[in-house]
């Protein structure tokens, strides 16, 4: 009974300790750069929706404008969120803004596509 005592207390200020495995977390669009690349003024919401998919938020009080969100919090880093803003003039993107895809991005997808979550380049299936 000691020893199950003595257990329950010493897991409980391991985990109070940070010192448990935390997993790091990515939450929203994960965008492939490529496809970022594409979405140029000019498209049709159709062609932006096939290149992107479906946005984080569609706002209803704001239908001219796409939101691609993405938050990653990975183990003694700050959470850091990115944003991708589309605005439509009627069926046509206007405009491109915000600052999804920095350096720092890139080397997330890459990492991310590792574990297989996401659609595997066309030339890797290939040479399976």
């Amino acid at each position: 009974m000691l020893k199950l005592l003595l257990a329950i207390l010493f897991a409980t200020l391991l985990g109070g300790c940070g010192l448990v495995y935390k997993v790091d977390v990515y939450q929203g669009n994960l965008l492939d750069p490529d496809a970022v690349a594409q979405v140029k003024p000019g498209l049709t919401k159709r062609q932006v929706h096939s290149l992107l998919g479906t946005p984080s938020v569609e706002d209803p009080f704001h239908a001219s404008r796409w939101d691609y969100l993405s938050t990653t919090s990975r183990r003694g880093a700050p959470t850091t969120v990115r944003n991708l803003t589309l605005t439509f003039e009627g069926d046509v993107l206007a405009s491109v803004s915000g600052d999804y895809l920095e350096n720092d991005n890139l080397a997330l997808y890459r990492h991310i596509t590792r574990y297989g979550n996401l659609p595997r380049d066309k030339k890797k299936n290939q040479q399976r």
